[in-house]
């Protein structure tokens, strides 16, 4: 019997508030189906599972804030007869209450390892994100998308009231956007305005970003890339294609940066535990921007083995799917580098900050025209500001200049990606 237990979705993530399961019991399960929706600082992250088996039970109620590392449900092998009986899902913490007085299940207990936290010194309730499970039970019966559920918490709105625009008629975020506005208010005397907290996911990015300016020290460059070249294979490729299949540079870039890793490893891994573990594989990080409340950057997989359009057809999904609130538990924790780009802002060069445990960030800004002399002749040529953050931990100067020649030289031939 394995135990599934709560995930660790980013560097400074110390727990989770369990949302909803997505199985019942005796569901047959695969490596890679998603199982639950957990609400943490950075949004509703949909969970997937690692084991191939059967979904023995849950061991945790929805509502519930689970520290990480803490086994939320059991899961058979195919080969193994089903418990006694089924574990009970421990009840979530009530607000306002210490977590001595509400102590875990017995079957929650037993399942824990013997030096591991205790449910009742860890599982602290938090007055932002834990729900009461009558109010969990009360937005399950309403069918809505996880950003909408987060907007309505957030904006005072009741989803009962509200008429859902999806496909199957279930509540989306656009369905709710500026609701707010049109709720009825009560005048009331001017007062001087007071300092308003941070959200959740601004909590979380300054806390890994304050992470990663204590933690890594990090060194800069920048590089100017001629993409007359791509910008002419690109035009050529586009007009084979229908508008919804066509490719965008931000592909291009992701690519180039994917393969230029393949030559300079020590830029594609993780630092953890004072060694650093270079990566076989490239999963590359696209910040994303969420509806202005801040950036997320899940991971493309395998980014250095897809072919452009395939890429690109991932990025278009990723994006819908997090600006819909949809994004997955591997997504977060996966990326291995990190690709940045805030040329649709008109920012022409950008300097990241590397986000732990990984330790290179690559930058993108916006092209640019220059003039530039090319094989003897002086005209108008597109550019493109390049840049890297690395940690100095793992590489230096030279081998960042190298690295970042290098996704030049990737790009001056886009026919090869």
């Amino acid at each position: 019997m394995a135990e599934f237990r709560m995930p660790s979705l980013g560097a400074d993530m110390e727990a989770g508030t369990l949302v909803e399961w997505l199985v019942k019991p005796g569901e047959a399960l695969r490596r890679g189906d998603v199982i639950a929706v957990v609400e943490t600082q950075k949004g509703a992250i949909e969970i997937e599972n690692f084991e191939e088996g059967i979904f023995e039970g849950a061991m945790v109620k929805p509502g519930a804030k689970i520290p990480v590392g803490t086994p939320i449900a059991l899961i058979r092998r195919h080969d193994e007869e089903p418990a006694a009986a089924a574990p009970s899902a421990a009840a979530p913490l009530a607000l306002g209450k210490t977590p001595r007085e509400t102590p875990a299940s017995p079957e929650m207990m037993e399942k824990l390892p013997a030096a591991g936290p205790r449910i009742e010194e860890e599982c602290t309730p938090s007055p932002v994100v834990s729900l009461p499970i009558a109010a969990a039970d009360a937005a399950q019966s309403v069918r809505a998308s996880p950003a909408a559920r987060r907007y309505a918490v957030d904006h005072g709105i009741d989803l009962s009231s509200v008429k859902g625009g999806g496909p199957h008629g279930e509540i989306q975020l656009r369905d709710l956007e500026g609701m707010e506005s049109r709720q009825p208010t009560l005048a009331a005397p001017p007062v001087e305005p007071v300092l308003q907290p941070m959200t959740g996911m601004r909590a979380a990015i300054a806390a890994a970003m304050a992470r990663s300016k204590r933690e890594i020290p990090h060194y800069y460059l920048a590089h100017r890339v001629d993409l007359t070249a791509a910008e002419a294979w690109l035009s050529n490729f586009n007009t084979r294609r229908d508008p919804a299949e066509r490719v965008i540079l931000g592909a291009l870039f992701v690519k180039a940066v994917a393969r230029a890793t393949r030559k300079f490893p020590e830029f594609n891994g993780h630092f953890t535990d004072g060694v650093f573990r270079p990566s076989p594989v490239v999963h590359a990080g696209v910040a994303i921007n969420i509806r202005g409340t801040g950036l997320v950057a899940p991971a493309i997989h395998d980014a250095d083995a897809l072919g452009v359009p395939e890429l690109m057809a991932a990025m278009r999904d990723l994006v819908g799917r997090v600006r819909a609130g949809r994004f997955r538990s591997s997504e977060l924790s996966d990326p291995t580098i990190t690709v940045s780009s805030l040329g649709d802002r008109g920012v022409e060069t950008l300097y990241g900050v590397i986000y732990p445990p990984q330790v290179a960030i690559v930058g993108f800004g916006m092209p640019v025209t220059e003039v530039r002399a090319l094989e003897g002749l002086i005209g108008p040529h597109k550019v493109v500001h390049v840049t890297l953050a690395g940690d100095h931990r793992v590489s230096d100067g030279h081998r960042g200049a190298l690295f970042l020649s290098h996704i030049d030289q990737v790009l001056q031939k886009p026919e090869a990606l």
